[in-house]
């Protein structure tokens, strides 16, 4: 007689229908409160369906996808799972609102070996709260269980957001001129860029994310989940002629402020002009960090910059202000000799 083997089951290859099933009904009070008027259907179709806003007589969409990178490693290894899905809203909405467009909606890809709905809850929680934060409702996503393709308690996360802008009112970097003003908007930290390197300072340094540090634990301080500027940016192009919006993201000051500077212009930055935070004195002392090399790696302290005329500066600083971001001139716009548009500083 052949040996009789027990029937296989989904769950015994290791992924658990039930457990993705009790996630989803964990988090619907989180995406409920993104919810906007346009959103059409609810949480758990095939697709997310959403109605353009009324009042638009050109509208065009916006996309960005992007993740955390190697902070979520920090945030594993820290334990801090309610932050990290900020950032992750944060790294797409902060690209399409430089265009000035009003994110729409957001979408998740959270993919693990092994659920755990305790920690899948926090980061979608977080993930809620980014898009709270910006006005983007979260019309849907995916969690994938993936025994074999990640290690026991990794997880990974993707994000993907949609906005709209007036095709008239999209902001355009040749409308950059010389004498303009770079207004530089606060950071909250590293947000989520360069954290190989930051993962190899402390590597090297010896440091502990339990270490204290300026008042809190040196994991608490590279884990501050990334400031998400779009509401404000929205109200300061609605009071104030913006000409360009840069996001300081991977490359820093240096790789992403040419983005939106037309051919033979330079924008000089005064260094000077604002105080770096802590961490990033820190991670250039402990890592023995080049200055050149820490304004391309990180944002030293600018997570995004504003190109103003020098008549408006006191009224866009007051409307960023009056929104909770700290704000500096950090520059000009010149003129340049050479073609590509670059970075100076001073």
């Amino acid at each position: 007689m052949p040996n009789k083997k027990a029937p296989l089951t989904y769950r015994d290859s290791g992924v658990d229908i039930d457990t993705g099933n009790a996630l989803v009904d964990r988090i619907k009070p989180h995406t409920k409160r993104t919810t906007r008027p346009e959103v059409m259907g609810g949480l758990g179709g095939f697709g997310g369906l959403m109605a353009i806003p009324e009042g638009y007589k050109q509208p065009i969409l916006v996309s960005g996808t992007d993740g955390v990178g190697t902070k979520l490693k920090l945030a594993i290894e820290a334990q801090i799972y309610d932050t990290i899905g900020i950032d992750l809203v944060a790294m797409c909405v902060n690209d399409i609102i430089v265009t000035g467009a009003e994110p729409l909606f957001f979408l998740d890809y959270y993919a693990t070996a092994k659920l755990d709905n305790d920690i899948a809850e926090a980061v979608i929680k977080g993930i809620a709260d980014g898009c709270v934060q910006s006005g983007a409702a979260l019309i849907g996503g995916e969690t994938a269980e993936m025994p074999g393709m990640y290690a026991q308690g990794d997880f990974d996360l993707a994000g993907f957001s949609v906005g709209v802008v007036e095709k008239s009112e999209i902001l355009d970097p040749s409308d950059v001129k010389a004498g303009q003003v770079l207004l530089g908007l606060a950071s909250t930290g590293p947000h989520s860029n360069g954290y190989s390197l930051i993962r190899k300072v402390i590597e090297v340094s010896g440091a502990s994310l339990s270490d204290d540090f300026d008042g809190t634990t040196l994991g608490q301080a590279l884990l501050a989940p990334t400031r998400i500027y779009v509401k404000a940016i929205l109200e300061a192009i609605k009071k104030h002629k913006i000409h360009a919006v840069a996001h300081i993201t991977g490359g820093g000051l240096t790789e992403n402020l040419p983005r939106v500077m037309p051919d033979n212009s330079k924008g000089v930055i005064n260094l000077k002009s604002w105080a770096r935070p802590p961490v990033f004195e820190w991670l250039q002392k402990n890592g023995n960090i080049e200055d050149a090399e820490m304004l391309r790696t990180f944002n030293c302290g600018i997570g995004m910059v504003v190109v103003i005329d020098p008549s408006d500066v006191d009224a866009v600083q007051a409307t960023f202000k009056n929104a909770g971001i700290e704000n500096r001139v950090i520059g000009s716009i010149e003129n340049s000799a050479q073609t590509d548009a670059h970075i100076e500083y001073a």
